[in-house]
């Protein structure tokens, strides 16, 4: 069970991780849903900190569970306000994509409160 907790929290990390990075770059394939949905430009910086800022802590938790625990929690509640911002926006052919973020770090969290 231990060896399944680091594995989906190091890959949840890595894919929030990436989803940060691409926000703090710009991509299209991120923003461009993002002023479809009417998030304002100046949230995007705080968003993308704030996953970041979760992937990290994801990482940190593997060493101090507490933080790992925070940092999920916090996570899903973020991935949770991204389906309600796609769902309001009515744009469910985008709605899978906040749960693929969301998916692997309640599962990871799961695992680790197993653990």
């Amino acid at each position: 069970m231990h060896t399944a907790y680091v594995v989906v929290t190091v890959l949840a990390a890595l894919w929030v991780g990436f989803s940060s990075v691409s926000l703090f770059r710009r991509a299209d394939f991120v923003v461009a849903p993002l002023v479809s949905y009417g998030v304002p430009r100046s949230w995007w910086p705080w968003l993308a900190t704030a996953k970041g800022t979760g992937a990290l802590g994801l990482l940190v938790g593997l060493i101090i569970p507490a933080v790992g625990v925070a940092a999920a929690i916090g996570l899903i509640l973020y991935f949770t306000g991204a389906v309600i911002t796609v769902l309001r926006a009515r744009s469910y052919r985008t709605l899978a994509f906040p749960v693929l973020y969301l998916v692997p770090v309640a599962v990871a969290l799961a695992l680790g409160m197993a653990a």
